[in-house]
């Protein structure tokens, strides 16, 4: 073995070396006594193998000594695993190496939390060391699948025939949609870069330089706050722009992609293979979200006209006082026992509403039951029964008042119903696609006319459009990618007129100054021949994810930060040096304590 620490990893003996000699080195896993003789799990990145030493071993002092997460180098040899004692679930479970000297690399000191098993341990002390957490089996395969699905993202899209490039870290401050970072610099004081939020401008330039289909993995930077499926700080997204295309176009190059990830990396799990396209008007009437889980069956409907003049007076008046009022039902098949009605009515008002009606229909009770029901008579409770094809044994649930204000809890509803009922399918990846999202939206705290999304993107109908109709009433061609309730990805057809551009800025209130003044670059690029072009950008970590199956980002990035957006590992963000301020030109001005 002339090899200074292994002949063979920790996952690579197999029945095949019995016989043969070895060099292993790892970290011990555990130690087991049995009898006087020890057994020493022995991992690295590789797999596990198991070390043997008996009192009648040279190694046997030396392995006495050994703890948790020391680092040792074992040479020793192959032997097959005494009858009964093989491991079917480990690769390395037909052998064990009988050790001849064990000889310690580095010790541990004691551990701040444990890596064999998968306890759960508090946030801060996961990511204060998390070069320990990452030694943990599940997070450190979690890891290596990142990698993997970022080698196929990146392979198949080489194979639709996009090109690779890199967009600029130091950038011009950008207003998409949250704050910014941004970087001082030394050599023009007073004047700052920023991190980009997105190369949203870059990409489009890239298609002004006459380049067809451009894709990266790209670092993007937001100051906001952390969610469970966005890290604070970063975060990495699959961003796609191409030239010459339709709405259509983008739909048909992305879709195998995301398609192919799932079915390589979903374990066997079914996905969607023709995406369905759901406007986005019709996501919130029928989902209560512009990213509905559509492993939840349940679709809601409108129902007004059965409330309306009806002996229940809470909706009647509701309705004839409002034109704008209307009364929506969430269907609950197999829901229909008081003792399910009352559990939702009560989460209702745990979520600060004053209840959730209902009707459900049980065995002699064909004209429904419950209060709401007594009060509109059988002849309307039949008639929402029959719109909502549902019987007996099953039930339906009721939000009334302006759409616009309760829609979101009536999704919450629906996800409730679908999570307590099992409708919800656990065993599958549902994608669709979300389209035709408003242009523009009212801004009530401003009292003004505002973009609703990406205010680059090409209105439906054009110039025209906009110099016509009512601006809340235009849409865009504008599109997200949803899969089991999850936002995957914004993306749109770009504006890529520069008439059409103004006027679109205009309508939102910004004169032709301020976008010279933010996007300056790219609206003098759009004066040189601009070519239709469109695109999208997928998140990497979400995609990650759902294919971890994991609820939280943080089990699958690396060196994530904390939710008040600091790195606990690296002590960041850190104060700066007195003499790093006096480079800079920066005087600090501190809120008081």
């Amino acid at each position: 073995m002339t090899h200074a620490y292994r002949s063979h990893t920790c996952g690579q003996l197999r029945d095949s070396h019995i016989g043969g000699e070895t060099r292993l080195s790892g970290w011990v896993h555990r130690v087991r006594d049995h009898g006087g003789v020890l057994f020493i799990d022995l991992r690295d990145h590789y797999g596990l193998t198991q070390v043997v030493a008996d009192p009648d071993s040279p190694a046997f002092k030396a392995a006495e000594a050994l703890r948790s997460e020391w680092v040792v180098r074992v040479d020793g040899k192959v032997r097959a695993r005494p009858q009964g004692t093989e491991n079917p679930d480990l690769p390395t479970g037909m052998v064990e190496v009988f050790a001849t000297r064990v000889e310690v690399l580095s010790q541990a000191a004691e551990l701040p939390l444990p890596v064999f098993g998968d306890v759960e341990y508090p946030e801060d002390i996961r990511l204060k060391y998390r070069f320990l957490d990452l030694r943990r089996d599940r997070i450190h395969q979690n890891i290596m699948k990142r990698g993997a699905i970022i080698d196929s993202l990146r392979r198949r899209m080489k194979d639709q025939g996009f090109f690779e490039f890199q967009t600029p870290i130091l950038t011009a401050s950008s207003p998409e949609g949250a704050r910014d970072y941004l970087v001082p610099s030394r050599v023009h004081p007073g004047k700052f870069y920023a991190l980009p939020q997105a190369p949203q401008q870059f990409k489009q330039l890239i298609m002004m330089s006459g380049f067809d289909r451009y894709f990266q993995i790209a670092a993007c930077f937001r100051d906001e706050d952390a969610r469970a499926d966005r890290s604070p700080g970063e975060f990495y997204q699959l961003d796609i722009e191409m030239s010459f295309v339709t709405q259509d176009d983008v739909f048909n190059a992305v879709e195998p992609v995301l398609r192919g990830v799932f079915e390589e990396f979903g374990g066997g799990l079914p996905v969607t293979q023709k995406f369905p396209h759901i406007a986005f008007r019709d996501a919130i009437r029928w989902y209560g979200s512009d990213k509905p889980d559509l492993r939840n069956p349940i679709k809601m409907q409108n129902v007004t006209e059965h409330f309306a003049g009806s002996g229940f007076k809470v909706f009647a008046n509701m309705i004839a006082a409002d034109a704008k009022a209307e009364v929506w039902a969430i269907p609950a098949p197999k829901g229909g026992s008081r003792a399910f009605c009352d559990r939702m009515n009560s989460w209702a008002q745990q979520q600060g509403q004053p209840g959730l009606g209902y009707i459900f229909w049980r065995d002699g009770e064909e004209g429904g039951a419950g209060p709401i029901a007594k009060n509109i008579g059988p002849e309307r409770a039949e008639a929402i029964r029959k719109q909502l094809d549902l019987g007996v044994g099953d039930a339906a649930f009721f939000v009334a008042g302006q759409p616009g204000k309760f829609y979101k809890f009536a999704g919450e509803a629906r996800n409730r119903a679908g999570e307590e009922l099992s409708l919800t399918a656990k065993d599958r990846f549902e994608f669709c696609w979300i389209v035709d999202f408003p242009m523009y939206e009212w801004n009530e705290d401003d009292k003004k006319v505002d973009f609703s999304h990406n205010p680059f993107s090409m209105p439906q109908g054009g110039l025209e459009a906009l110099e016509s109709k009512d601006p809340l009433d235009i849409l865009a061609y504008q599109y997200d990618i949803v899969c089991n309730g999850v936002e995957l990805s914004s993306g749109a057809i770009r504006n890529h007129r520069p008439d059409i551009m103004k006027k679109a800025f205009e309508i939102a209130g910004y004169p032709e100054e301020v976008l010279l003044e933010k996007f300056g670059g790219m609206y003098r690029a759009f004066q040189y021949g601009a070519p239709p072009h469109g695109g999208i950008a997928p998140g990497v970590d979400r995609i990650v994810m759902l294919l971890c199956n994991e609820p939280n980002i943080r089990e699958v990035v690396l060196f994530p930060m904390n939710q008040q957006a600091q790195d606990l590992l690296m002590g960041a963000p850190s104060e700066a040096t007195a003499k790093q301020l006096r480079e800079l030109h920066i005087r600090l001005n501190l809120p008081e304590a």
